[in-house]
């Protein structure tokens, strides 16, 4: 296609020609181009290779054979509206229901999780009669001018709050109003909604809905205490309004503990209404809203017909269902659940280690690392949140920060993400904080550099491409680092010259002694161990 074989420079000037300023770029000091992606895994315009730990969206990987076989053999047959019959919308209906408790029974189909929140809105409102909501502190629940409204984390720097919306503090047991000290955070937590909504209708107002993230993301990775939710519900319903459980970013699996972060509350935990969007088509536009049949029943009381143009469509259901036949024959729930614990507990030893991480919370492949000024106040330590997921990139390792205070590091990567990737991961995030920081225990300062990117092969098992491309560019006078991998050097068989640093070695893993001994020390090598490589 003409656009890859556009330079970046000059698709970084066309953007900013015809995109808005206000569509944001990851990293917008040096953006990167993406072109292509495969499981946890990104590739730029000259082949470099990132891993992904951000992309809850590609939820069973980049660009999933299945999923996008799926998609290209119904659009090969017939991709309309859902006003006529077809199985794929049923059976995907079907298939979701058996995922969740029985009494959410009833589905509507949408394009976004935006839509889906939306129409819950519509939803709960109908059901009731009643229109105020009640939502937690830092919350965001979509971009539509709806969920703007009820979403504090957009509005303060907008048009402000609504008259309509009472915001309740988030249920953050870490730099929260009640923290890990507390005897009964749940209870505690869940008494400051109760007083939200008291002083609701002592004003005459009337509650429709309690809109909560299941696990609250962009404030800061939060993991609500378990109970909570069952205690607010009681509130909310007892004030007449639903529960709406936002499963947008963290559903399917991602929690490893339960296919839904809701149930991690409780069996005895039921919301009204649930809503999904993301990683429901690991990158297709699918979206959809589960809720009861009494809802249901109201919502279709007003006689007026709810259509969405594509939502439900052949092909929208089909990846849907491809992406749960991924989910259940990889795996990937329990996969998600050992490779996010065995993530957790290298964090936690790197809480151990540097000061600076004041928290490691998570569950699954939902996980925050909560950086710190001082352990007494846990002064967001926001600059050294954004030097960290500045030096990552440099390494080519893709991460992001979420919270308040943007200080809180985030992982949310593709289910495939692998314990050689967290690994790695954590090892350079180590290194970062060592250089920058230095440790407890005298721990040796690192200043890792990144390797210089005058170069960066796409590179395949067993190619050769690499060390071709290598040697014409040094022919033209290029400057390539000139390591291990360097005809002269003494151990030319980790052919790694010119390569990101998690492609060195790549076939004997980012914990073998050889590659850790190199990454720390970038001008030589501590050690004479010579790996096979398997090709």
């Amino acid at each position: 296609m003409a656009a890859d074989r556009r330079g970046k420079a000059e698709t970084l000037a066309l953007r900013r020609r015809l995109l808005s300023d206000s569509c944001r770029l990851f990293y917008p000091e040096d953006p990167i181009k993406i072109v292509r992606g495969q499981g946890q895994y990104l590739y730029d315009e000259q082949g470099a290779e990132y891993l992904d730990c951000v992309n809850n969206v590609a939820h069973v990987g980049h660009c999933h054979p299945l999923v996008v076989r799926a998609a290209h053999e119904q659009n090969q047959v017939l991709n309309t509206n859902s006003r006529y019959l077809h199985d794929n919308i049923v059976d995907y209906a079907q298939r979701l229901s058996e995922t969740l408790p029985e009494k959410l029974s009833v589905f509507y189909f949408l394009n976004s999780g935006s839509e889906a929140n939306d129409l819950a809105l519509r939803l709960a409102r109908q059901y009731t009669g009643h229109w105020d909501v009640v939502v937690l502190d830092h919350a965001y629940h979509g971009h539509l001018s709806s969920l703007i409204d009820i979403s504090p984390y957009k509005f303060r720097d907008l048009d402000g709050q609504k008259e309509w919306v009472h915001v309740a503090p988030l249920p953050d047991t870490y730099r929260g109003l009640y923290r890990e000290d507390h005897p009964n955070p749940a209870g505690a937590y869940a008494s400051e909604v109760e007083r939200v909504v008291n002083s609701v209708q002592e004003k005459g107002r009337k509650i429709a809905a309690f809109f909560a993230e299941s696990l609250p993301s962009v404030g800061g990775q939060i993991i609500p205490p378990a109970g909570f939710f069952q205690e607010v519900a009681e509130h909310i319903h007892r004030a007449g309004g639903v529960f709406v459980a936002d499963e947008i970013q963290v559903g399917f699996g991602r929690v490893g503990q339960h296919f839904w972060a809701f149930q991690l509350q409780g069996e005895d935990f039921v919301p009204d209404i649930v809503t999904m969007g993301k990683s429901i088509g690991n990158g297709h536009p699918v979206a959809c809203v589960a809720t009861t049949q009494a809802v249901a029943r109201a919502f279709e009381a007003t006689g007026v017909e709810y259509f969405n143009t594509f939502g439900g469509s052949p092909v929208s259901c089909a990846v849907g269902l491809a992406v749960l036949d991924v989910l259940e024959k990889e795996q990937l729930q329990a996969h998600a659940a050992s490779v996010g614990s065995f993530l957790m507990e290298l964090l936690r030893q790197q809480k151990a280690k540097h000061p600076i991480i004041g928290d490691v919370r998570g569950t699954g492949l939902f996980i925050g690392v909560d950086l710190i000024k001082d352990e007494a106040t846990r002064t967001p330590a926001t600059e050294e949140a954004n030097y960290v997921v500045s030096r990552m990139k440099e390494n080519y390792i893709l991460l992001s920060t979420d919270g308040p205070g943007r200080n809180v590091l985030k992982f949310k990567p593709p289910m495939c993400f692998s314990v050689d990737n967290a690994r790695h991961v954590v090892a350079k995030m180590d290194a970062i904080l060592t250089s920058k920081l230095g440790a407890q225990g005298g721990s040796l300062e690192l200043n890792l550099q990144p390797i210089a990117r005058t170069f960066q092969p796409a590179q395949e098992r067993g190619s050769t491409a690499s060390q071709e491309s290598l040697k014409r560019r040094r022919e033209q006078g290029a400057e390539v680092w000139r390591g291990p991998g360097d005809p002269s050097h003494p151990f030319p068989w980790l052919c790694l010259e010119g390569l990101p640093e998690h492609q060195v070695g790549r076939n004997w893993g980012t914990h073998h002694p050889a590659r850790v001994a190199l990454m720390q020390t970038r001008d030589k090598l501590t050690t004479t161990e010579n790996p096979t490589m398997d090709q």
